[in-house]
């Protein structure tokens, strides 16, 4: 299945006062930490605040290659709805 629109949706839905930052898992199984990230066709550009074991800030990877995004702010789940999420039951 190419999950590239909907973590296309994912990240362009991205409310405007929630802090850019979280961490992309990889179908290669890596976590890249980002601090700000920008969109281009089928891809994402992920910016680091440190950078990874050979150097890089900055990467740019495939949204199909994105597994999943765990998030780091500390804010209400609730800002979850202003994503597109919505509880069920």
């Amino acid at each position: 299945m190419d999950t590239t629109r909907y973590w296309n949706e994912f990240f362009s839905g991205w409310p405007a006062g929630l802090p850019q930052a979280g961490i992309v898992i990889t179908t290669y199984q890596e976590n890249i930490p980002f601090i700000r990230f920008m969109l281009a066709d089928g891809t994402i550009a992920l910016e680091r605040d440190r950078p990874d074991t050979i150097g890089a800030r900055k990467v740019v990877l495939a949204l199909s290659a994105i597994a999943a995004v765990k998030m780091t702010d500390t804010d209400s789940f609730d800002r979850f709805a202003q994503m597109g999420f919505f509880e069920v039951g």
